[in-house]
């Protein structure tokens, strides 16, 4: 009787908490839709449908179609991959302060970049070998703390060994750049941006973002179990390294392949999915989607901020830094009143 009545009291807040995460989740579609008419060359809502339909002067409909939503879609899709990621990493290591970083994805692919630009590859180049360096960092890291036990500090461990290993390397590359051609475009890649992104690299991320976030949310009811310790995981029957590396790998090819697009961006990863579990809990079958939907509307906004508040572009990880700090230190000061302890 006890168990109906707590489960009868439960249902309406789940029911509020699944209500709110697919308002979540829809949230970007608006946010999307104001960022194709908000600009230098401003725009009306009718113009962009007419863009749509068929109907807009060409000016109007290359800038829409060509300019605007590319850009429009790649930050929502790096905003989504950054932001399930953080949020898959947190559950996996059991540390709210961990993100998508943690395993050097972020120093491999600057190193990736930073090596195509120095041998003028080119655009393609640059996020083929962006991805590739930030899928080769969280490899290395994968093994060497496979290697010494595969326990998460073992792990967490190797990714900082890994990231400040990657690190020095482009320090390197930097030292020897052409200082008036090559590293001003390393220095700009690596502060985070999406000035002139194209569909010829929204494909591929698209493509790579659909196929991560569909398999996490599948493995999200899995995620909860994951939060377990290990030892009663294992005791429900569920191969906990395994599945461990499993969502690894999937919030790695997330990370990699924003990263690849849109260079490095820092704290979506970390504060989304903090904002996601204060609205619709800690339950990954909600968590994730709704992290998604939240992360994408946040980058949208700020991507409009970074191209719109002054006469020129800011770079996407200074503002998110300038943003991300104080939320963050609000954040922290809240737990250490409540004296430690996460949802």
């Amino acid at each position: 009787m006890r168990a109906a009545l707590r489960g009868a009291v439960r249902a309406p807040g789940r029911v509020r908490r699944a209500a709110l995460c697919a308002l979540l989740v829809v949230l970007p579609l608006p946010v999307l839709f104001a960022s194709l008419f908000l600009g230098r060359a401003g725009l009306d809502p009718g113009q962009v449908l007419g863009a749509f339909l068929g109907r807009a002067e060409p000016t109007v409909r290359n800038l829409v179609l060509r300019v605007r939503l590319p850009r429009a879609v790649a930050a929502a899709l790096v905003g989504a991959d950054l932001a399930v990621a953080g949020a898959a990493f947190q559950g996996v290591f059991h540390n709210p302060l961990v993100e998508s970083r943690i395993l050097g994805v972020s120093a491999g692919a600057g190193l990736g970049a930073a090596l195509a630009m120095v041998l003028r590859s080119g655009p393609a180049g640059v996020q083929i070998l962006a991805f590739g360096g930030g899928l080769a960092a969280a490899a290395l890291a994968a093994s060497l703390g496979a290697a010494f036990g595969g326990g998460l500090l073992v792990l967490v461990l190797s990714g900082i060994l890994v990231n400040s290993f990657f690190s020095a390397l482009l320090g390197l590359i930097k030292y020897f750049a052409d200082p008036y051609v090559q590293l001003p475009g390393i220095t700009f890649w690596l502060m985070g941006g999406l000035p002139a992104v194209l569909w010829r690299e929204v494909l591929p991320l698209a493509i790579v973002s659909g196929m991560g976030l569909a398999l996490l949310l599948l493995l999200s009811w899995r995620l909860n179990l994951l939060t377990l310790s290990e030892a009663e995981a294992q005791a429900l029957g569920l191969p906990v390294r395994r599945l461990r590396l499993g969502v690894i790998a999937l919030g790695t090819l997330l990370t990699a392949a924003a990263v690849s697009v849109s260079g490095i961006v820092g704290w979506v990863g970390l504060l989304v999915p903090h904002a996601a579990r204060a609205l619709v809990g800690p339950d990954h079958l909600l968590l994730l989607p709704a992290a998604a939907g939240l992360g994408a509307a946040v980058l949208l906004l700020l991507d409009n901020v970074a191209r719109t508040a002054f006469a020129t572009e800011i770079p996407l990880d200074i503002l998110t830094g300038l943003l991300g700090v104080p939320v963050f230190f609000a954040l922290f000061m809240r737990q250490i009143q409540r004296g430690g302890g996460w949802r």
